[in-house]
């Protein structure tokens, strides 16, 4: 698949077989990342062997449940004021201890869903809340303690994405130490948001940050129509200008799990009911389609099509490389021409049917 990013839990989320944080203690005397040595851990490692390059991006569900003012990981709930210092401190330690165990973490989000009350690990952030975290608690930490990770608000959906921007980047500082924004893909396309919030702040990392489909129930005839919610929504967020894009759950189990709050949902493998066998569903060479040609460090390029009948995105690679990702969503073929430079290529896009051409010039 040639993933080159992933995204990890600071603690707990709902996908975790239970809810934990690394500290009880106002002094965090006791921070310890053992319950991520089980299982989280290892799996790093493993990927590590086949990619050393892997970049890491966190993000945290919630503070400890000291530091908030209901006293839970869960259902929402603030980080109390006399907390934030201790909270960076926090967040600090973990990356430090990361990196002790070779791996670095490139980027942190400073809260996952900062406008939502879950029944699983949830915290709420207003823009100024967040913005004063980040600026004026855990940016200095990170600076005292020679941590590079770079920091990203927001991590929610994109309908609010440029209206949280606007509002988060007049706060003093927050242009210089603000390095993006991230965002979900729950509330639909909205890549017009995208785009605008590109213009503004050209200089800022836009990366999408988790998505996934089939909750609650899987339909197998849905399979088509997940995929291709995942291309359809790619190369939208890549053509409005996004750097990255990161799905949520790599492998599940066959109920979608686990899930300590049984918010079940689908992902691109998932494990048989005995844990004896996977099956790769069709959202997994889809995504390929994106993943595995169009590498790190390429370029979006210029493209212009016929009709709108089919999507289409286009990139230059480091290595001068020409990919070019067709989708065709309707139930009829559409018959067209690619023409490149001077070359042109006659094809039929099958109903329902996703192609890639990988052009060396």
């Amino acid at each position: 698949m040639n993933y080159n990013i992933c995204r990890l839990s600071i603690g707990s989320s709902d996908f975790n077989l239970n809810s934990y944080s690394y500290s009880s203690k106002t002094d965090l005397s006791d921070f310890s990342i053992s319950q991520d040595m089980k299982y989280v851990m290892p799996i790093i490692k493993r990927a590590q062997k086949r990619n050393m390059d892997l970049k890491f991006l966190a993000s945290p569900w919630s503070p400890p449940a000291f530091m908030k003012s209901n006293k839970k990981l869960t259902d929402g709930g603030k980080l109390l004021s006399e907390f934030k210092k201790t909270y960076a401190i926090y967040l600090a330690k973990f990356i430090k201890t990361y990196q002790k165990e070779n791996i670095n973490i490139d980027y942190m989000t400073i809260q996952n869903e900062p406008n939502a009350i879950q029944t699983w690990e949830s915290c709420l952030y207003s823009p100024t809340e967040e913005l004063d975290l980040l600026i004026n608690y855990i940016y200095p930490e990170f600076k005292r303690n020679n941590i590079g990770t770079k920091l990203l608000i927001w991590d929610h959906n994109k309908e609010k994405l440029l209206t949280r921007a606007i509002n988060s980047f007049k706060f003093k500082g927050a242009l210089q130490k603000v390095s993006g924004i991230a965002f979900h893909w729950y509330t639909g396309d909205h890549f017009e948001n995208i785009e605008l919030t590109k213009k503004l702040y050209p200089n800022k990392l836009l990366i999408h940050t988790e998505g996934c489909t089939g909750y609650s129930a899987f339909n197998k005839n849905e399979e088509i129509k997940n995929a291709e919610i995942y291309a359809h929504d790619i190369i939208g967020d890549l053509n409005a200008g996004i750097n990255a894009f990161i799905d949520w759950n790599m492998v599940l189990d066959y109920q979608g799990g686990p899930n300590h709050k049984d918010n079940f949902c689908n992902s691109p493998i998932m494990l048989n009911k005995n844990k004896t066998d996977y099956i790769k569903n069709l959202s997994f060479y889809y995504i390929k389609h994106f993943s595995k040609f169009i590498k790190s460090g390429s370029k979006r390029i210029g493209f212009s099509k016929f009709s709108d009948k089919f999507e289409v995105t286009a990139f230059k690679n480091p290595d001068k490389s020409v990919i070019i990702v067709l989708l065709n969503r309707n139930d009829f073929n559409v018959e067209y021409n690619l023409k490149i430079k001077e070359q042109i290529f006659h094809d039929n896009l099958d109903s329902h049917a996703i192609v890639t051409f990988l052009i060396k010039i």
